[in-house]
Formats: structure tokens, sequence, C-alpha cells
């Protein structure tokens, strides 16, 4: 076993980019729906005006490989870290500064989301936000769907118009600014909200019948996105995490205890091992992201796997046991 590597960012951006982070997550869902790999439940614990510290995990059997991805979100910032180790042994196997693969990974859901709800001919996107995670999630749906077209909502107007510069001189699409998220998201096949919002920032009125939902703001109880008129159209409801949704989604918890049960919340990698259409008919499809140990988990092999065959990264010692002097 090669020694232990500290992995930067700047290595996982050379080394992944999105439709192999895509191809990735897929893998790992896969895997999950056949018990092969086993996620830890995101818990997290907040303080002060809002901050939160996190956590989540998996093992994947079959790789030997098992993680935890930990950060504290605050208003000062955020450094992610990824550690791997080896499912045998319980020795390291890698530290990866995280943030661009929490962006890969992120977006990767999105993407396989996108690919098996959304319409096979949607070529256009309404993105909700326009922070840290608008770029990686217009690549995500950019690499399933024949994207041309992108529209953007945020509530400053600035914020908005530099996304959509961006957006037209990374990818070449048609981006507008819009003036409000009601003008975005009208006849947008494809809808992914972004934000932190603590209110919901979408109705259902302004949205077209067989409009897929990538929601992924919204991961603590204290923040929600979708109205409460969205979730009744959904023909079919997705999660990353569903035992995550339970706990922390207050959008779900409020519609499953006014309309329905937890049963009708499918999880994403049900839905990838089957190999599952759209439903016929569906009238709103929604995945509600919430973040996931095995998303994370999946990538971060990916990562390491090609960090190893190219000799990326910096090896770092092993850690060592040492005998405690107790007097």
């Amino acid at each position: 076993m090669s020694a232990p590597r500290w992995i930067a960012e700047a290595d996982v951006a050379a080394l992944l980019d999105m439709p192999a982070a895509i191809a990735a997550l897929a893998h790992g869902l896969a895997q999950e729906a056949q018990g092969a790999a086993q996620h830890m439940i995101k818990t997290h614990v907040r303080w002060g005006a809002g901050d939160t510290l996190h956590a989540v995990g998996a093992v994947f059997s079959a790789d030997g490989i098992g993680g935890t991805k930990t950060w504290a979100h605050t208003a000062g910032g955020v450094t992610p870290l990824l550690i791997l180790f080896d499912t045998a042994r319980g020795a390291l196997r890698a530290v990866i500064e995280a943030f661009a693969l929490g962006q890969l990974r992120t977006g990767a859901v999105s993407g396989v989301a996108t690919r098996v709800l959304a319409a096979v001919d949607a070529d256009e996107l309404a993105i909700i936000g326009s922070g840290r995670q608008a770029m990686a999630q217009v690549a995500a749906v950019r690499a399933v769907r024949p994207l041309r077209r992108v529209r953007v909502f945020s509530p400053t107007a600035a914020h908005r118009e530099a996304l959509a510069a961006r957006l037209h001189a990374r990818f070449g699409l048609a981006a507008e600014a819009t003036a409000s998220v009601d003008a975005a998201v009208r006849d947008a096949p494809i809808v992914t909200l972004a934000t932190r919002a603590r209110t919901p920032v979408l109705d259902a009125a302004p949205l077209a019948r067989g409009t897929h939902i990538n929601a992924i703001g919204a991961i603590t109880p204290e923040r929600a996105e979708l109205a409460a008129d969205v979730l009744p159209r959904c023909g079919l409801v997705v999660a990353d995490s569903v035992a995550a949704a339970q706990r922390l989604s207050r959008e779900l918890q409020e519609h499953v205890g006014a309309h329905g049960d937890w049963a009708a919340v499918r999880p994403l990698c049900e839905l990838v091992a089957a190999g599952a259409p759209r439903p016929p008919g569906a009238d709103l499809t929604l995945l509600k992201a919430m973040g996931s140990g095995v998303a994370d988990v999946s990538v971060g092999i990916e990562v390491l796997r090609r960090a190893e065959a190219v000799g990326r990264g910096r090896e770092i010692p092993a850690p060592q046991q040492v005998e405690i002097a107790w007097c």
C-alpha cells in the first residue's frame, strides 16, 4: 500500500472534471443500492449567529475504503476536509482538501438526478443563486443535457449579471440575468436552486408542467427554498439521503406531515440502479439534495485513484502510535 497522501485543492481540480465526478457518483450510488456502500447519516451542530459544524461519511466495502468529510461553515469562511481510511487496517489513505471536491460532488448529484429525471431534450436551465455552487451546478446540467441557454437570478443585480457573464465566457452559453425568480423559471425545463434562503423563493405558479427541480441549498432546518405549493405538484421526489432529509429538511418535514409519508420520498440510488426514466405524465420532479457521505467518498475515491496513478499529492508520514508515560 502506498504512503498516505495530502491532496490539495489544485490537485483535485487538475485530476477530476464534472463528467468524471458524475460517473464516479453514479458508480457509488449503484453500490449503495446493492448494499455495498453504507453511509453515515449527516450530522451537524449550530452555534453563534448561524455557524455550523458538519460531518458526513461512508464505507465502500469493495473498494476497501471508508471516509468522513467534516467542515465548519462560518461567517468567516469554510475549510472542508475529506479523510479516507483503509477499511481492513484502519490506516490513513488520504487527506483531501475538499472545497473543489464538494463543488464537484454537489454538482454531480444534480447531474445524476437531471440525467434520470429531466426531459431528454431539455436545453434551458434556470439557476437561482449566484454563490459558490452556481458554476458547478450549471456544469453538471451541461454534462448531461444539450444545454444552450441559462437564466440567472440572484437578489443582487450585480451578482446575477456577473454570473451570467461568467457562464457565457466559460461555457459559451446564452446566459441572461433576470429581475425575478418567476422570470427565471417560467417555462424552464430544468430549475436549480442553490441558495441560503431562510424563506421560500420558488412558488409553483410559474413552473411549467414537466419541469425538473434540483433543490440543493436548504440543508439545515432553518432554511427553505420551496414554497408549500411546489411539493404537492411533484410526481416524484428523490433525495440523496432520505434519512438526512427526515432530520434536516424543513420543507419535506412539513410536506410529509401534511400530505403523505416518507415512503413517497425515493432514494436517488434506487433510481440510478433501476435505470428508471422520468415517470410518464409527471407534472414536476424534484431532487432534494442534503449532502451525502456516499457522494463525497465516491468522488474522493476516484480522486485518490487518479492521484496515486500519476503521483499527484504530497506523501505524508503515516501516524504512529506511541506509549503514553502515565506517571
